[in-house]
């Protein structure tokens, strides 16, 4: 290997905008973009470093496509390289690849310098599983080439190009991107990264690019998206690390942050980990955030039944957007106990939202009635539990039709993973805020949120969870205890273990069965469900992906 002198990497300061950016929108990430770099600029920085794809906002996904995108992403990246004189700019962004054999176009950055566009490099790993997929779109960067720069030199990466095999389940690729720069010598090494949270990874991605800056004996600057687009939410920690692999400076998770390191510091700054409760609901509250705002929507509504799962979305959705914008609907049926009227109208007035009771009962005997004839001499059943259910969300769009709210549902990982939740009717909607947490990660983080002071009623947090459709329900007359439904889900659905492994790790062969079959017969609903965000390593959507037509069992 070849190291260069490290005296040549003094006092170099590198401003770090860790950013939100909007996909699609290059005149408002442009402009994002250089208000963060002047930022910079006025506390010191010599260099300025952005996200991965920071003019484009990660995903773009298929827009890619689209015949002008790529033509306004470079147009956009033009009028940055005219506006970056005083100090170099790192973009990303999305170019063209122009060779006849390939993928249309690169995942690339762009050193900008003294008006004009000075450098673009390719990204090499392209990271095409989980809820990547990213070779259906871009070519690979053939080479992994250092450059100079006032006397440093300088190794650029992107993403996935420093998450080599020692830190993937498996090798995926035949190339190290960062022991091909190690052969050419380099004095710092920056990535630009588009890494998706979920619960864990923030914690993991430190030790990984310890570990890293420690092999190449070379400080790493990480500039990591914060945001949310869609389903993904994008949590920050950009940070630097020294060469012995410690964390010099660390900026704060979900949320936009500039700041000026020195790479020639030395000394382990502050751990900012925070707890697992404390990160999902953070994650939350970012990712309906951005959501809503994103898709231009400035007030949400949703059903209030006085259980957990409302009353937690509903307490995210305040802090995510302010209480005047939550607007509840509480729905008793002839089934509702007053109890949870009671526990919904407390939350309200504790949390500052608002609260309307509609009753749904004379509606659901109306359709009892027009429904007789047709089911006459039959008893019953599920049909009528899902009535109310669906009558409720016919009540809330209704709502959110008139009022132009965005639809929040409430259903949990638990529930939609079985399929213990009712198409059009509590799956109506146009985000799923918890709907990758599951049942014990919402008890848990019900809890932390009351950590200071109460916010959601203990009663609700403590009661026994119903989906109150028929006399004296429980959701334990139809599921198996949650602690034991989420961790036999966990086993199958995020490590994907078949029923003989979950089975040999003590649980009833019967009871893993039926969730398993469960989880395969419900995949119509899932895919019918409103995007949920992402928040554990494996949910549902984008990063799973199963066949509703299938006859494996």
């Amino acid at each position: 290997m070849v190291f260069f002198p490290g005296d040549r990497a003094n006092f170099m300061k590198v401003g770090i905008a860790q950013i939100n950016g909007v996909v699609g929108d290059f005149p408002g990430n442009a402009k994002k973009i250089l208000a963060a770099y002047r930022e910079c600029l006025e506390k010191g920085a010599e260099l300025v470093v952005t996200p991965e794809m920071s003019l484009v906002g990660y995903p773009p996904r298929d827009l890619v496509f689209k015949s002008q995108f790529v033509p306004k992403c470079l147009q956009a990246l033009d009028y940055l390289a005219d506006e970056v004189k005083e100090i170099p700019l790192l973009v990303g962004y999305v170019d063209f690849h122009e060779g006849n054999v390939g993928k249309p176009f690169r995942n690339a950055a762009a050193w900008l310098e003294a008006g004009s566009i000075k450098r673009k490099v390719w990204k090499t790993l392209l990271p095409t599983y989980d809820v990547f997929d990213e070779r259906r779109y871009f070519e690979p960067g053939e080479s992994s080439d250092t450059f100079e720069w006032k006397g440093r030199r300088i190794g650029l990466t992107i993403c996935e190009d420093i998450w080599t095999e020692d830190y993937l389940q498996r090798p995926f690729y035949d190339r190290d991107p960062v022991e091909e720069l190690m052969t050419k010598g380099f004095d710092l090494l920056i990535n630009l990264s588009a890494s998706p949270f979920h619960l864990g990874k923030p914690e993991g991605r430190r030790k990984m690019l310890g570990e890293v800056a420690k092999e190449a004996g070379s400080a790493i600057v990480y500039c990591n998206s914060v945001g949310a687009n869609d389903q993904l939410v994008f949590d920050g920690h950009s940070m630097l690390v020294d060469a012995e692999g410690n964390v010099t400076a660390q900026m704060g998770g979900f949320a936009e942050e500039c700041r000026v390191v020195d790479i020639s510091a030395g000394g382990y700054t502050e751990d900012l980990a925070t707890g697992d409760a404390e990160q999902l609901y953070e994650a939350l509250v970012l990712g309906l955030r951005d959501y809503a705002g994103k898709c231009g929507f400035s007030t949400v509504c949703l059903g209030l039944s006085g259980g957990i799962d409302s009353a937690l979305t509903a307490v995210i959705a305040a802090d995510a957007l302010g209480a005047k914008n939550v607007h509840g609907l509480t729905m008793p049926s002839p089934y509702s106990s007053r109890g949870s009227v009671d526990d919904s109208f407390d939350l309200a007035k504790k949390i500052g939202i608002s609260c309307t009771e509609v009753s749904i009962s004379d509606a659901f005997s109306a359709v009892k009635g027009a429904m007789a004839p047709v089911f006459e001499g039959k008893k019953e059943d599920v049909t009528e539990e899902n009535m109310q259910a669906r009558l409720r969300g016919l009540f809330l769009m209704a709502l959110s039709n008139k009022d132009n709210h965005l639809l929040l549902t409430t259903g949990n990982k638990s529930e939609l993973a079985v399929g213990y939740c009712t198409i059009y009717g509590d799956m109506c909607g146009g985000l799923a805020v918890i709907s990758d947490l599951p049942k014990t990660k919402v008890f848990e983080v019900a809890r932390w949120v009351n950590r200071d002071f109460e916010r959601i009623p203990w009663n609700t947090i403590e009661k026994p969870p119903s989906a109150e459709l028929r006399p004296d329900q429980k959701d334990q007359d139809t599921l198996p205890e949650y602690d034991v439904l989420d961790a036999i889900l966990e086993l199958y659905v995020e490590q994907h273990l078949g029923a003989e492994e979950i089975v040999e790790r003590g649980y009833d062969e019967t009871m893993v069965r039926w969730i398993q079959r469960r989880v395969d017969l419900n995949e119509w609903k899932r895919q019918q469900a409103a995007p949920g965000l992402r928040v554990t390593s494996k949910a549902f959507g984008m990063g799973r992906r199963m066949p509703i037509v299938q006859r494996f069992v």
